[in-house]
């Protein structure tokens, strides 16, 4: 099933926002870069303030959603990056790479543009340890299918250094796996309209009764309580950085 990501677009706003953890783990890696450009950017999100920075972004709507008050946003995509080589210091994506017709190419293009380095956020598909997929086992089945597996980044831009991205239990940014510790979020029809995962699995019903039954039972505290405790979780996504070594 296709997403039209205008049509997400009109309700994105309301569930997925920058948070503030996220963001800091993000560009601890971007280092003193001044001139940044954000692939697949969408409405701006963890695109830094004190920066330079220009944004480019397939939907015309999630441009005309674009946050930024100290750069410029451009339509377009991953795999024909319009600017020229070494344009900016560093390169970034957030949770994008999954949309693109053409990953390898992609990769390449954000490695062209670079002066430095290259910052990706992604999910490991091999992963497959959140609580959520007893109830939709249909996304794992969809990870594997739209996630590239982690070895496609070395093979694309050689070395990379590859970090979990802790999750905080009241992430303010409301993706796929954000709510490993509000399990009642993905009973909200718009918590799941802003994730395009959910729209392109079938039988969402059943998966939302179990839950919704498991919560009133107090099951799903039995069997994942203890998950409460924490502050933070590795749930899967991954901090992939590569450099532009041609440039040193």
């Amino acid at each position: 099933m296709t997403v039209d990501y205008n049509d997400i677009a009109h309700g994105y706003g309301d569930t997925r926002r920058e948070d503030p953890q996220v963001a800091a783990q993000i560009w601890a890696h971007l280092g003193d870069a001044h001139t940044i450009l954000n692939v697949g950017a969408g409405k701006g999100s963890y695109e830094p303030q004190d920066r330079s920075v220009i944004s480019i972004e397939p939907s015309w709507n999630m441009i005309k959603k674009h946050r930024s008050l100290n750069g410029f946003q451009v339509q377009g995509c991953a795999e024909y990056l319009p600017f020229a080589d070494n344009s900016f210091d560093a390169v970034m994506g957030v949770l994008t790479i999954h949309h693109w017709s053409s990953p390898d190419k992609g990769l390449h293009e954000m490695l062209r543009v670079s002066r430095d380095v290259v910052v990706l956020l992604t999910f490991d598909p091999a992963i497959q340890t959140c609580w959520l997929l007893k109830y939709f086992p249909q996304l794992a089945e969809l990870d594997a299918q739209i996630m590239p597996p982690l070895d496609i980044y070395s093979s694309v831009w050689g070395d990379v250094d590859i970090y979990p991205l802790m999750v905080p239990s009241h992430c303010q940014d409301g993706f796929l796996y954000a709510f490993w510790a509000r399990p009642e979020a993905y009973l909200n029809e718009a918590v799941r309209s802003s994730m395009s995962s959910f729209r392109q699995i079938d039988d969402v019903e059943n998966g939302l009764y179990q839950l919704k039954s498991d919560l009133e039972s107090g099951k799903w505290h039995k069997d994942q309580g203890h998950l409460l405790k924490r502050e933070s979780l590795d749930v899967g996504y991954r901090l992939v950085i590569g450099r532009n070594l041609a440039t040193k």
